[in-house]
């Protein structure tokens, strides 16, 4: 149920085949992602078509959207990136490792990127008010709670004093989070102990790892990796019976305990309405990067129960959503 309406964000080949007839009828958007599938990814890909729509763009319709999934193959970015500047398309929309590819390989084709880093540090725009080239996008700062996903787990379990943090050695920001992690451990007096998982089969170790460790709770860190298997990591928690704070609603509606952070589906029908603003006319450089203004704390309280926890009464009345 709803605690709060939530105020949202402010606002495989290397050829790439478009037909002739799109091109000559229709705009044609790049969209790259990489460490999600197309399944994994479909709910935050039908929240880009919903922005696109709210400006008055419609697939098949008025625009032609290019899917290519990458997965972790980030050697192949480089020549998606070419080909979509051969081909001239309008926008190119990707997440993070799409869009550094795409920076580098034009700087006049239009970029909207979607973001859990800072994206003035990677050098994507000259800062968040006046990006100042051909890139904008929206930046979530998923990476940078790190330490209050540890609060709010001290919150539901102040006796844990050993504290699992899952984090993905591939991702962009994972030394920041693990330096923003143990600064918070040291100020609420915990141990962290970090388990690294980039493959499948490491993510199946990492567990077993922790099940001889037996810490007392577990921060499953923000990255693409891990969003892409929130199904699996939900899993995995629940049969090795751990507490788990996760970054994103998805989790705790698969069944994980507890989440916070911004929301990740508005922050993809934001980037379809960018992507639809620019098609219209609007250059990225007068476009502000959007921040979330608000982050959700959503609760599962049936895994709470399941795992015999008692879920504090300030905690669910901070929730913006308590699943039952």
């Amino acid at each position: 149920m709803r605690r709060r309406e939530f105020i949202t964000l402010l606002g495989g080949a290397a050829a790439w085949p478009l037909t002739a007839r799109a091109q000559q009828s229709r705009p044609v958007v790049g969209f790259v992602y990489t460490d999600q599938t197309a399944s994994e990814a479909a709910p935050f890909i039908t929240a880009f078509h919903q922005g696109l729509r709210e400006v008055g763009f419609i697939e098949g319709q008025n625009v032609a959207v290019e899917h290519r999934w990458v997965g972790r193959q980030y050697d192949r970015l480089p020549a998606f990136a070419a080909e979509m500047v051969r081909r001239q398309v309008a926008v190119i929309v990707g997440n993070t490792p799409p869009a550094l590819a795409a920076k580098t390989a034009t700087s006049t084709i239009p970029i909207v990127f979607f973001s859990g880093t800072d994206p003035v540090k990677l050098g994507l725009v000259a800062s968040f008010n006046r990006p100042g080239g051909n890139a904008t996008g929206v930046s979530f700062w998923s990476a940078a709670l790190e330490a209050k996903r540890l609060g709010l787990l001290h919150e539901l379990l102040p006796q844990a004093t050993t504290i699992a943090a899952l984090v993905d050695p591939n991702f962009l920001t994972t030394t920041g989070q693990l330096e923003d992690l143990q600064n918070a451990a040291r100020a609420l007096g915990k141990q962290i102990y970090i388990l690294r998982a980039s493959t499948e089969s490491e993510l199946d170790n990492g567990f077993a790892t922790l099940a001889q460790q037996r810490p007392d709770a577990l921060i499953v860190a923000a990255a693409p990796f891990f969003t892409a298997r929130r199904k699996q990591l939900v899993a995995l928690a629940d049969r090795h019976r751990i507490a788990a704070i996760y970054s994103w609603r998805e989790f705790p509606a698969a069944g994980g305990l507890i989440s916070y952070g911004a929301s990740f589906t508005d922050a993809f029908r934001q980037v379809g309405i960018y992507t639809g603003r620019i098609l219209k006319g609007e250059k990225p450089a007068d476009l502000p990067v959007l921040q979330p203004t608000k982050y959700e704390l959503i609760i599962n309280t049936k895994t709470a129960k399941a795992l015999g926890l008692q879920v504090p009464d300030k905690l669910l009345a901070l929730a913006d959503e308590v699943i039952e």
